[in-house]
């Protein structure tokens, strides 16, 4: 066989195997377009199918394979960096098949972008928690927005005045997530959809690193764990844990994740769980009132009771040690992604989790899970 009918063949075959993940890919864009379609058939049914399966195969081992295979994934786009940085320098770039590097560039992104979307990324195209807990999302008042500041500022204050109470201890980590899955037990009586299985929650191996980067916690869609940067602020963290626990739950967005997160930990009676949810949604709250009475917003903030002005401290005290000139960088390129994938407020999603709890108050008369 003549070297003409090997290419003629090689080039059918990548032919094919273009056509293919492109017809796959373009089925996949279509079918995103429904959202009540992704809802039934894909968050309802086949997700929670393919989560349960990676975090019952996964879970179990103590230490996080998706951080691995992050590791390994940075290492190899630094390796063919270099390696094109010196081909480009040597000029010896002639002799490289450019179609053929474009051709796999292409099919590489191809197969990520079919892989991510059946693993978990269809989610971003569901109706959600807003869908399922009944309430409507509309755009709040100044008046509303300082009532729920108002609220949430009480219970911050009562459910740190218990923690100091009942001194309560450091807790591990196992035994934060351990709370964690209980807290969502608590929550799935109540609300169904906040069932959750096999757990998979681990520290993650990039704690430091996310100081500098600016990252709490993060899923990891192709091994189904949810890692946590351990790092922080201990008082931060259940209401991470949560929020990353929804995520596996099919939250994509991270308004949702935020709400779903804060109807588990508001309602697990976990005074430190509690305590975490409110906090970080009375900051949130508290910032989206300083953007239109700054002055209201501002009175607020001085009620929290001192022991919380303290953790509040600590926590800016905390962050500001590792800001950097890399990090902005980061969050601007992950506020792209984040508007490319149904949030067009991009970091500002996270704030928006306030619109949820306005609303669900306005339904129920109740801020807690």
């Amino acid at each position: 066989m003549n070297d003409t009918v090997m290419k003629n063949k090689r080039k059918k075959k990548q032919i094919i195997i273009l056509s293919i993940l492109l017809v796959t890919s373009g089925s996949i864009w279509l079918f995103s377009r429904n959202r009540n379609l992704v809802e039934s058939l894909y968050s309802q049914s086949f997700y929670p199918f393919i989560s349960k399966i990676l975090r019952f195969g996964l879970g179990w081992i103590p230490f996080s394979l998706g951080d691995i295979l992050y590791s390994v994934l940075i290492v190899y786009v630094l390796w063919k960096t270099i390696k094109l940085i010196i081909i480009i320098y040597r000029k010896t770039y002639g002799s490289i098949r450019i179609k053929y590097i474009l051709y796999r560039f292409i099919i590489q992104l191809l197969i990520l972008y079919i892989i991510f979307n059946i693993f978990w990324g269809l989610n971003y195209n569901r109706r959600g928690i807003a869908y399922q807990t009944g309430i409507t999302r509309v755009k709040y008042t100044k008046e509303e927005l300082q009532h729920i500041n108002g609220l949430l500022l009480k219970e911050v204050n009562i459910c740190k005045q218990g923690m100091m109470r009942n001194q309560m201890q450091t807790t591990s980590n196992q035994q934060l997530f351990k709370n964690a899955v209980n807290a969502y037990r608590t929550a799935s009586v109540y609300y169904p959809f906040l069932k959750y299985n096999y757990k998979s929650v681990k520290p993650s191996f990039f704690g430091l690193a996310g100081n500098y980067l600016g990252f709490s916690g993060y899923y990891n869609p192709f091994s189904g764990e949810a890692q946590v940067n351990t790092t922080i602020p201990e008082f931060l963290r259940p209401y991470v844990v949560c929020h990353e626990i929804a995520h596996q739950l099919g939250y994509a967005k991270e308004n949702e994740a935020n709400f779903a997160g804060y109807l588990a930990a508001t309602g697990s009676g976990d005074t430190s769980f509690m305590y975490s949810a409110y906090l970080d949604l009375f900051i949130y709250a508290n910032g989206n009132l300083r953007r239109t009475d700054s002055v209201v917003a501002k009175s607020l903030l001085q009620q929290l009771s001192p022991s919380v002005k303290d953790d509040i401290e600590t926590m800016k005290t905390f962050y500001k040690k590792y800001e950097n000139p890399v990090e902005p960088i980061i969050t601007w390129i992950y506020s792209r992604y984040l508007e490319s994938n149904e949030q067009p407020s991009g970091m500002l999603s996270y704030s928006e989790v306030v619109s949820y709890l306005i609303s669900y108050y306005n339904k129920y008369g109740k801020i807690s899970g």
